[in-house]
């Protein structure tokens, strides 16, 4: 087999792959009393996002994940900062569909393997691209997008890899003025959003806000997706 017919054996699953694909907008969020965590996803629900990055700073994250999952099941819950082995095995238990991490630590992608855990690394240089193949991850979550280069540093970083038909979802800076310019790129199959429900907002309860930021986003994606 020619270097040109590998395959890798991916280490995040096809279908929840293809899922996130037509929802490609990941809301990003930090939840520091769980009795807010139904109420934020059914107002990220009915603006029409369906897939939640959960972040690990906040000791309230697991417990606001049990709640969304008992009671929102409509939703795609994902974990965001899984930095060890230990949160791995934390988020496979509590049932989320997928984690993902600021950056790339062997570690924690062996773990995920173990588990059985769809895992994104984040890569911001080709180096980290390469380690992450090695250990079969075709979708890697770049990261800190803007301040990295955008879109220019990512299309010229992933283009020696264009063969392996790597995916990417973009993190860090992004917001409503520029998220349509990412996924219109054949290289971004999501992206995530902290504009959406910024802590700010969650803290408050402002849940009308969060939908109706949610809702532009959403809007805005299947504009892209439409084309």
């Amino acid at each position: 087999m020619s270097i040109l017919e590998t395959k890798i054996e991916t280490m995040f699953d096809p279908e929840l792959a293809e899922t996130i694909r037509q929802n490609p907008i990941i809301a990003v969020l930090v939840i520091d009393d769980p009795e807010s965590a139904v109420p934020l996803a059914k107002a990220l629900i009915k603006g029409g996002i369906s897939v939640i990055e959960l972040t690990l700073r906040t000791p309230a994250a697991f417990e606001a994940a049990k709640r969304i999952k008992a009671e929102v099941p409509e939703m795609t819950l994902g974990f965001g900062t899984v930095i060890n082995a230990e949160q791995v095995k934390k988020t496979k238990e509590v049932g989320a569909a997928f984690a993902v991490a600021p950056g790339l630590n062997v570690n924690v992608l062996k773990a995920a393997r173990q588990h059985g855990l769809s895992f994104a690394p984040g890569i911001v240089t080709p180096s980290e691209i390469e380690l992450a193949i090695e250990h079969g991850c075709t979708l890697m979550k770049f990261f800190p997008a803007e301040t990295s280069g955008g879109l220019r540093h990512l299309k010229s970083m992933a283009g020696p890899y264009s063969y392996l038909n790597l995916r990417f979802i973009p993190l860090g800076g992004l917001n409503q003025e520029n998220m349509k310019t990412y996924l219109a790129d054949p290289l971004v199959d999501a992206l995530g959003g902290s504009w959406i429900a910024p802590q700010a907002l969650i803290q408050s309860g402002d849940w009308e806000t969060i939908t109706e930021r949610a809702k532009q986003a959403s809007d805005a994606a299947n504009e892209v997706l439409q084309k």
